[in-house]
């Protein structure tokens, strides 16, 4: 049921699909029918989407939507709403909202839950505008909620240059927390420096966890933020102060761990971790607004912004997809849809 609508819509639109999972080649755009909006819903017609690891990994087959989300790509837009749920405010017609979504980014239009949406405001750039919604929730939410992290403590973060990478950096030094991160070469360290980092160590060439032991004199990092897993976790729990927190974000390294849990228990470490995508829409609503009253501000001011690496047409997104599989980026990576 829909409650209000601006100019008149197509039936049809162009998104990115794949017939069966694999690289990114198998990325084709096609022809699929304009998203419904249901009660609570806000139809965005997508300026830019920004382009997340989860994407790749459910391209390839390893991270199904959840039920009743759009099987198409895509986390985060940003964009004009142009049709409006029934029990949706009416004053959202005609915004320019940047929005996390259950899927369905990589196209001409996307549905998002209305209170999942954030407003952008004009003169606030709407490429990077889609560029914050998956990193700023997940960062807010795994380094501030589940890892406390306060004014004074130290943050490591490893891949320091990937979109959630240069999200933490920025977070965490607007809320006065020393930041150390990890990357793998020379050039990307120095990347990372530039952005905030007080440290940046290249894994590649040093131990990280003789430098952290070396460089706080003993003490250790308050909290981890961790996209590796696998073998990372015990050298990270080596980081670790006493009363540490340890927040697990993705398994790129390795789903498994072995953990001396004597460790453990001697420091008072807190292991967690979070999946953002399966959350209630009640809890990601409640995070939207955490969020609008927080961190948001610091993006509309201007005073901070997103690193943004490289912008490809929608119809390249296999390229995009190749781009961060590889690597080579650092930053955001976005797809231009309808700018």
């Amino acid at each position: 049921m829909v409650d209000g609508a601006g100019p008149d819509l197509p039936e049809n639109m162009t998104a990115i699909g794949f017939e069966a999972p694999g690289g990114p080649d198998v990325l084709i755009a096609e022809q699929v029918a304009v998203p419904q909006v249901g009660a609570e819903d806000v139809l965005i017609r997508v300026a830019y989407a920004g382009v997340n690891r989860p994407d790749c990994i459910q391209r390839a087959g390893h991270y199904p939507p959840p039920p009743g989300a759009s099987p198409i790509l895509g986390l985060e837009v940003a964009g004009e709403v142009v049709r409006v749920g029934s029990k949706v405010p009416s004053e959202m017609l005609g915004q320019t909202v940047a929005a996390l979504t259950p899927g369905g980014g990589y196209a001409e239009y996307c549905a998002a839950p209305w209170n999942h949406c954030l407003p952008v405001p004009e003169g606030m750039d709407v490429k990077s505008a889609a560029a914050l919604p998956e990193t700023l929730f997940t960062v807010w939410h795994n380094v501030f909620e589940r890892g406390m992290l306060a004014d004074g403590e130290r943050l490591l973060v490893h891949g320091g240059t990937s979109g959630i990478g240069t999200m933490a950096i920025m977070l965490a030094k607007a809320f006065d927390a020393e930041v150390i991160v990890t990357c793998g070469d020379e050039a990307k360290c120095e990347a990372a420096r530039k952005i905030g980092a007080d440290l940046a160590i290249n894994y590649r060439e040093k131990d990280f966890v003789e430098v952290i032991k070396e460089q706080t004199g003993g003490e250790g990092v308050h909290v981890v933020l961790d996209m590796v897993s696998g073998d990372y976790v015990p050298r990270n729990l080596q980081c670790l102060a006493e009363d540490g927190r340890h927040v697990t974000i993705a398994v790129l390294g390795g789903a498994k761990a072995d953990i001396f849990m004597p460790m453990v228990m001697m420091r008072r470490l807190t292991l967690t971790g979070s999946t953002l995508r399966p959350r209630s829409d009640a809890f990601k609503a409640a995070l939207a607004d955490e969020i609008a009253a927080t961190a948001w501000p610091l993006f509309t001011s201007g005073e901070l912004a997103p690193v943004m690496d490289k912008t490809f047409p929608l119809a390249e997104a296999a390229a995009a997809h190749a781009r961060m599989e590889a690597g080579e980026h650092i930053g955001k990576i976005v797809l231009e849809v309808s700018a």
